[in-house]
């Protein structure tokens, strides 16, 4: 079906992952993508993460991919264009891109996918879709075709996709509006509200990943510059694991209830297979100390997080490319 000049790629919200089968090598950067006078592309990826929260005026910096759909088709072009050449160099003619897609999808964004693989200099590429659950239930380890019932939570950056799986299909594929971003925002409301400090999106996520905790543990503090709300001016502070904490809690307590919801609403026959085999945590978030315990005891069901919570969408489309068995949740996006 593929010739080694293929690519897997996960377009999520907050990072692009794209797999080099010739290559044998994974790039995750950022989804940003930073733009000059609404035409000139200054940078992309990580570099224009860089200038994130620094841009002077005349300079947009922004995520062309939002709720893991395409948003701007033109700038994702440019942004697939540029980290596509940086995964290989050489990816030259008659490449394949294989893209893990949202499910339910209409004909204008399944047409999108096509047009940023087109619009650029590959020169007509094959394009396929695999629905984004499908690829990231094959790297989990569920039998996709034998399952009565698999349920799989994806925290990304702005929501979190709810899948259940069973005998071969995704029945049902929904989102529930708590992601990465909330968690970031929320921290950094707190932190204004309890230190009467002002800090920017970056420094939030950096206090999220380094010190929060759904569990009790050992006490950790970070030093963070910001702008003291009262006198306008900038001044540093340390920040405790304890406020930080605090703030991801509140977010997280939010979202299980939804979470618990929606797995109440599930027919019976599939709630007790899915409460039998445990709950698929994966995405970034997933890596916050004691979030299956939380939301073991939040849902009443346990929750199995994924080790490769990261990247388990991109590994699973490398593994459906690699199995003849499977070919049959690829699927061609043509120009109509």
């Amino acid at each position: 079906m593929f010739n080694r000049n293929v690519f897997g790629v996960d377009l999520g919200t907050s990072e692009i992952k794209i797999y080099s089968f010739r290559k044998n090598r994974l790039l995750h950067e950022h989804n940003m993508i930073a733009i000059k006078d609404a035409s000139q592309v200054l940078a992309v990826g990580n570099d224009a993460y860089e200038m994130y929260e620094k841009n002077p005026p005349g300079i947009v910096v922004e995520r062309p991919v939002a709720n893991g759909r395409i948003a701007d088709v033109a700038e994702v072009e440019m942004l697939l264009r540029l980290l596509l050449k940086k995964t290989d160099s050489h990816a030259g003619p008659r490449a394949s891109i294989c893209f893990s897609a949202p499910c339910n999808m209409s004909e204008i964004e399944k047409r999108a996918y096509y047009a940023i693989s087109n619009l650029g200099d590959l020169r007509n590429p094959s394009v396929m879709l695999i629905d984004r659950p499908i690829c990231t239930a094959c790297q989990l380890g569920i039998d996709i075709a034998e399952t009565r019932g698999s349920m799989i939570l994806d925290i990304g950056a702005q929501s979190t996709e709810v899948s259940v799986i069973t005998q071969g299909q995704v029945i049902v594929s929904d989102s529930i509006a708590i992601g990465g971003q909330d968690l970031n925002e929320a921290i950094v409301s707190e932190i204004r509200r309890s230190r009467n400090l002002l800090i920017g999106q970056k420094t939030a996520r950096r206090l999220k990943i380094s010190l929060s905790s759904l569990e009790a543990g050992a006490e950790e503090s970070r030093k963070v510059t910001g702008i003291d709300t009262l006198s306008g001016l900038p001044r540093e502070d340390e920040i405790s694991g304890r406020i930080v904490s605090r703030a991801v809690e509140d977010e997280m307590t939010r979202g299980a209830e939804e979470m618990r919801m929606f797995l109440e609403r599930t027919p019976p026959q599939i709630r007790n297979s899915v409460l039998q085999e445990g709950i698929f945590l994966t995405g970034a978030t997933a890596r916050i100390r004691g979030i299956d315990r939380f939301l073991t005891r939040m849902i009443g069901s346990r929750i199995r997080v994924s080790p490769d919570y990261e990247f388990c969408t991109v590994k699973g489309i490398k593994k459906i490319i690699d199995d003849k068995e499977m070919k049959e949740y690829i699927r061609s996006v043509r120009k109509k």
